[in-house]
């Protein structure tokens, strides 16, 4: 990579090129502007070949390091299990690498403060991937709300319910969501950072939080049922809870804002938003990409180059494992 590109195009390599790279995020990093994908990397030296033969990518590697110390590549993409995205972000961030990092940032809040450290300590440029932020539904229920559609907030209500088998999350050869070692607490580690994230995102930064959790199953380490409120600016209330010990029956993922003069109501892992006010009902249908992180990748992207702010900082994924923390523990 000669000078030139380096100031212009974003060169990426993949730590970790598991199913959730395969149609969510590593092809857009070949469709945004400015971008392309030079290498990636597994353990198994056989899974990344094969991932990148079949993606068109010129490189691929079985050790982490190799790939951070490729001169070709400006920046990493951490899409490896919780456990190692502490240590890979620093190394990259030490190499003078842009980092982008999948969510939850860090196994817990202590991992996460070392993360912060060393993205001040480097003046580096680290995002992590809360994606949500880009995606129009999203952004339109943040619209609705500063419109003062519904008028003043009084309180939001969030409720994950899943049978033990679902299909809200990526599939994995191990589940390693439900190792808190390896994800940092099971599936609530996994999902809630997109709704805390969005909530705080669009509500500010919680003022104060408290929860508690359960194991009810008792089939994994992990609590599988986890409750928590958080009281937000204006006075407002959010109370959430999660259980992924559901019968199939029960299944739930909504998340409601409710107002003086209505309320909106819509899923985390779905595509339509219904706003409720004394006008009548209007339902909002939206279709996701096709790589649903590209919208998010493309601001990663403008971030790293010095031409748009940064999307999601690490200083703002630690408010979101503090809530989480604070929720389990």
């Amino acid at each position: 990579m000669n000078i030139q590109e380096s100031n212009k195009t974003v060169v990426w390599g993949i730590i970790g090129c598991g199913n959730v790279t395969e149609v969510k995020s590593g092809p857009a990093f070949n469709k945004v502007k400015n971008s392309r994908l030079h290498a990636v990397m597994r353990r198994d030296a056989n899974l990344a070949e094969d991932y990148a033969k079949r993606h068109s990518v010129p490189v691929w590697y079985s050790d982490a390091a190799a790939l951070i110390n490729d001169p070709e590549i400006n920046a990493i993409y951490i899409a490896t299990p919780p456990k190692f995205h502490e240590e890979y972000a620093i190394a990259a961030l030490g190499k003078g690498k842009f980092v982008y990092v999948e969510k939850p940032v860090t196994l817990n809040v202590s991992s996460c403060k070392s993360l912060v450290e060393s993205v001040n300590k480097t003046q580096g440029k680290l995002v992590v991937a809360h994606y949500r932020r880009a995606l129009p539904m999203f952004l339109k229920v943040k619209e609705l709300v500063e419109q003062k559609v519904l008028g003043s907030i009084k309180t939001i209500r969030l409720s994950m319910h899943q049978p033990q088998e679902n299909n809200v999350i990526a599939n994995s050869t191990v589940n390693w969501r439900v190792v808190p070692e390896l994800s940092g607490g099971g599936l609530f580690y996994d999902l809630a950072p997109h709704q805390l994230d969005i909530i705080q995102y669009i509500f500010g930064e919680a003022i104060s939080h408290v929860g508690t959790a359960a194991s009810q199953s008792n089939i994994h380490a992990a609590e599988d049922a986890v409750c928590g409120i958080m009281k937000l600016k204006d006075g407002i209330l959010f109370q959430g809870s999660w259980n992924f010990n559901m019968p199939a029956m029960l299944k739930e993922d909504s998340c409601q804002i409710i107002g003086e003069n209505g309320y909106i109501q819509f899923p985390f892992f779905g595509n339509e938003i219904r706003v409720v006010t004394e006008s009548g009902v209007d339902m909002l249908e939206f279709q996701h990409p096709q790589h649903i992180q590209q919208p998010m990748i493309q601001q990663v992207v403008d971030y790293f180059l010095g031409t748009a702010p940064n999307p999601c900082s690490v200083n703002e994924a630690l408010k979101s494992m503090e809530v989480m923390e604070s929720f389990v523990y």
